[in-house]
């Protein structure tokens, strides 16, 4: 099984790609750039991630990068921002099927803790793979932070996660928690979100 793992510069997306590696998945690494609304460091931070990735698992772990900018612009401009998060994970969802697809990758992973974030409620993760069509594993989904936290101390990628870094600064003051599914769908057509995921994935590149 070959599973396109989405990574950030966070704790949880590292530990799940772990995970995913311990059942004997074949990782490969996908990375939201999410310039200029972060700066250069998550870049970075992804890359050092993905090192340490590859020495835990000993797979060879290619890492692929995605401009993700404008996607984040274009919601932006055509959404309610209180949806922004909701669209944007989405858009990566839509990204990762692309990379997939590309690559004969059978499921995509997410980092994603029930209820962690404000993205990760049960409402909010029902909008975000609405129209997806494709298999997403959240290997994390049941796990507490301090259990996420613990790994990622244990495969050595707690420390990099925290290096510090210029956030997401789409980010809205307030967040939906409970998306309308029909409401989504609306901003999912006011952006052409399909259209915007599809030049992203066209666009990812293999950087190590």
């Amino acid at each position: 099984m070959k599973v396109v793992c989405l990574i950030s510069g966070g704790i949880d997306s590292p530990v799940a790609a772990y995970v995913m590696s311990r059942v004997g998945a074949e990782i490969v690494l996908l990375h939201m750039d999410n310039r200029p609304y972060a700066d250069d460091r998550p870049l970075e931070h992804a890359k050092m991630l993905a090192e340490r990735i590859r020495e835990e698992s000993g797979q060879e772990v290619p890492l692929y990068v995605a401009p993700h900018g404008a996607s984040q612009k274009a919601i932006s401009e055509h959404a309610d921002s209180l949806y922004q998060c909701v669209l944007c994970k989405h858009a990566m969802q839509l990204t990762a099927k692309g990379l997939c697809q590309r690559l004969g990758a059978d499921a995509i992973v997410m980092g994603d803790s029930l209820g962690q974030v404000a993205s990760q409620t049960l409402l909010n993760i029902r909008s975000e793979i609405k129209g997806v069509d494709f298999t997403i594993l959240r290997p994390l989904i049941g796990y507490d932070k301090q259990e996420i936290i613990e790994i990622a101390q244990r495969i050595g990628t707690f420390d990099i996660s925290n290096l510090p870094a210029v956030g997401c600064t789409a980010l809205p003051k307030k967040v939906v928690t409970e998306a309308d599914i029909e409401k989504t769908q609306r901003f999912y057509d006011a952006c052409d979100i399909e259209k915007l995921a599809e030049t992203c994935a066209e666009n990812a590149v293999r950087i190590s």
